[in-house]
């Protein structure tokens, strides 16, 4: 094995379902070789530009080049824009003196992957969702370290490490954090809770019906903490923020492990991060898959359902009377939710950022 320090470029962005894991990454190799320089590799739009940062990562960014799906003028200029992109990635990688190229996927990683096969750098990829992304799938062709979140990801090679996730999350012990969590949430202490999230997107339909149902969640017995996204405040009839018996609405929560601490029952997105989430840390969920897209929240939700930690519900179906026929019994079944914790924790992998960390390391080596 090679004494030189390594340097890990870490690729990926765009959405906040790339940087978390890609983040969480970059922590595990930091415990694992905290002599290590890790260089993470964005574009200049996405979320990276600010979360990166934060996180204390170096970052760099070359030009995002999405793949058009339909003949157009995009289309006859993406050979040349790919291109620029390629020398670009090349640059990077070259000014770090890169040993290994790890990518999560996201525009940034096709012309990242491309660089770095014809350096003959070695390539580790983290695909996180049940359904792969077309960067993903491209760079899976280069390497054989391929790994995924979910057992039934198709993608050559893949082996199955879970999602990395933040160890505030993968550590969380919910029932010693219960009653700290719902101090520090504003919940009170014993009354069954309800704990809705929508995500960075996609959560104006959770949030219309979570509104019409307030009533009968309170009349219920029910309290609800609506984290309803940012600039997306839920209004009341005459235009104020809705509020009412037993409901607290905030647009974020910094630091989800206070909501899973906190909830008798989870309401949410089916994306990926979100899953293994609920799966690491055993809180009973209510899935409720984003409708857009090529339908991989409903797979990445598959396992979690089946192994009886989660309910799915279609976005379309997600109405008050669903709420009232399905949801409220649910979240007032102390022995039912018990039993979802359980079949939910049996089922999570809670040290996937460790096992990407030694993968890396070994790349790093060969």
């Amino acid at each position: 094995m090679t004494t030189k320090t390594p340097s890990i470029v870490l690729a990926g962005g765009g959405t906040a379902g790339h940087i978390s894991p890609l983040l969480a990454i970059a922590a595990a190799l930091r415990n694992a070789s905290p002599e290590a320089a890790i260089l993470a590799v964005g574009t200049p739009s996405g979320m990276e530009t600010r979360l990166v940062p934060a996180a204390g990562v170096e970052l760099a960014t070359i030009d995002r080049v999405p793949f058009p799906r339909r003949p157009s003028a995009d289309l006859l200029r993406l050979p040349a824009r790919l291109a620029g992109a390629v020398r670009q990635a090349g640059a990077i990688l070259d000014a770090a003196a890169a040993d290994v190229l790890v990518g999560v996927g996201g525009y940034v990683c096709t012309p990242m992957y491309l660089a770095a096969r014809k350096r003959r750098i070695p390539i580790v990829i983290h695909e996180a969702n049940a359904r792969p992304g077309l960067a993903n799938r491209v760079g899976a062709l280069m390497t054989r370290r391929v790994a995924v979140a979910f057992a039934n990801t198709p993608l050559r090679h893949a082996r199955h490490v879970g999602m990395p996730m933040r160890t505030e999350i993968s550590g969380l012990d919910r029932a010693a954090a219960r009653t700290a969590a719902r101090a520090a949430l504003g919940l009170d202490p014993v009354q069954p809770a309800l704990i809705v999230t929508g995500g960075s997107s996609g959560a104006q339909s959770i949030n219309r019906t979570i509104a019409a149902a307030v009533e009968r969640l309170s009349a219920a017995g029910i309290q609800t903490l609506h984290i309803t996204g940012r600039g997306k405040t839920v209004m009341d009839s005459e235009g104020r923020p809705l509020a009412a018996k037993d409901y607290l609405q905030v647009e974020y929560v910094d630091g989800m492990e206070l909501a899973y601490a906190a909830a008798d029952v989870l309401l949410a997105r089916s994306g990926a991060a979100t899953v293994c989430e609920v799966a690491a840390v055993g809180v009973p969920a209510v899935l409720v898959p984003l409708p857009i897209g090529n339908g991989e929240q409903a797979l990445n939700a598959a396992g979690l359902v089946a192994a009886g930690g989660a309910l799915l519900v279609n976005d379309r179906d997600f109405t008050p009377e669903w709420v009232e026929r399905e949801l409220i019994p649910l979240v007032t079944d102390q022995p039912r939710l018990a039993a979802m914790a359980g079949s939910s924790y049996r089922l999570g992998i809670r040290n996937a950022d460790q096992r990407m960390a030694d993968l890396i390391l070994e790349a790093a080596a060969s």
